[in-house]
C-alpha cells in the first residue's frame, strides 16, 4: 500500500485524516516490513493492534499471527475494516475506544500508537504484572525517554514507568514521509519486552496504582533534592503529616542519599513508593 493507494480507498470512504485522533496512515511498504521482521510474529501468537486505520499492517498481521484484535475508534474505517476482512477467521475488528474497554487476551501489541493518548494507552496496556511484548510506532521524542540515557531532558514519568515494567531492546527512526498525512513529529520505532523478574510491588493493581501515582506526583519536581520533590508532592495532596524533617528522617532510615531526582535508578523509585505506601 503506497500513498496513491492510501488517497483513493480515503477518497472513496470520503474520509478526512482527523487530528484529534492522530489519523496518520502508513505509505510506506519498507516500513511495514520493518515492523514485521521486528515483531518476530509465529502461528503462535495473539495480536493487538490499536488504530489498525485503513489496515496496512493488519493485512500482514493476519498473514502471520493465530489470531489478531484490531480496535478501531473510528465507525468508518472499522467498517471498512470489517468488509475488507470478511473472508479471514483469525481477525476480529472492535470499533471502540481502547481506553474503555476490557481487552481480549493477547501476547504482543504491534501497532503505529495514536500519538495523542500514547501515554494513556502505554500505562493501560504495559504497567502491569502481566504485559505482553510491544512492537510500536511513536513520536520520536517518547521513545528517546524508553531508553536511560542520563539525558536530564529526556528522563520523565514515562522512562520510570516504562522501564519498571518492560525492557526496552531496540529502537529505529522512521521518516515522516511513510505515513499520510505527513504527521508534524519525528516517529521511531520501538520495542519493549517484559522484564521476568518484577518488584514485589508491582504484582497487584492496587500497589501499582499507587506507584504510578506516587511517581506522577514527583516528577514534576525532577531537579530537586528528593525531600523537597517529597515534600511538594504532599503538599499538592494536602498531606500536612510528611514535613521535610519527617520525609529527612525516613530517607535516612532508609539509607537513601537526598540527591536529585534525575539521579537515582528505576529500583529506587520503585523502593520509594513501596516505603511511602507501607
Amino acid at each position: 500500500m503506497n500513498y496513491k493507494d492510501v488517497e483513493l480507498i480515503l477518497n472513496q470512504l470520503d474520509f478526512k485524516p482527523k487530528k484529534h485522533l492522530g489519523q496518520n496512515f502508513l505509505t510506506s511498504r519498507n516500513i511495514i516490513d520493518k515492523i514485521i521482521k521486528v515483531s518476530d510474529i509465529s502461528r503462535e501468537d495473539t495480536i493487538l493492534e490499536v488504530g489498525p486505520g485503513i489496515g496496512a499492517l493488519t493485512k500482514p498481521l493476519i498473514e502471520k499471527a493465530k489470531k489478531v484484535y484490531a480496535v478501531e475508534i473510528d465507525p468508518i474505517l472499522s467498517e471498512y475494516l470489517s468488509e475488507k476482512f470478511s473472508v479471514h477467521d483469525n481477525i476480529e475488528i472492535i470499533n471502540d475506544d481502547i481506553l474503555r474497554i476490557d481487552i481480549p487476551s493477547h501476547n504482543k501489541v504491534v501497532s503505529n500508537l495514536p500519538y495523542k493518548i500514547t501515554g494513556p494507552i502505554l500505562e493501560k496496556l504495559f504497567f502491569k504484572a502481566t504485559a505482553p511484548q510491544g512492537i510500536l510506532t511513536i513520536e520520536k521524542s517518547i521513545a528517546n525517554r524508553f531508553f536511560l540515557s542520563g539525558n536530564y531532558k529526556d528522563f520523565s514519568r514515562i522512562s520510570i514507568g516504562l522501564n519498571a515494567f518492560m525492557n526496552p531492546v531496540v529502537k529505529y527512526s522512521i521518516p515522516r514521509n511513510s505515513f499520510y498525512p505527513i504527521p508534524k513529529i519525528d516517529l521511531a520505532l520501538v520495542k519493549i519486552i517484559p522484564k521476568e523478574n518484577l518488584n514485589q510491588m508491582l504484582l497487584n493493581e492496587e500497589s501499582v496504582q499507587y506507584f504510578l501515582g506516587f511517581i506522577a506526583g514527583i516528577m514534576p519536581y525532577k531537579n530537586k533534592n528528593l525531600v523537597n520533590a517529597l515534600y511538594l508532592s504532599f503538599k499538592v495532596t494536602r498531606d500536612s503529616y510528611y514535613t521535610k524533617e519527617k520525609i529527612l528522617n525516613i530517607l535516612q532510615k532508609e539509607n537513601f542519599e537526598n540527591k536529585k531526582l534525575f539521579n537515582y535508578e528505576i529500583e529506587k523509585f520503585i523502593e520509594l513508593s513501596r516505603i511511602f505506601h507501607s
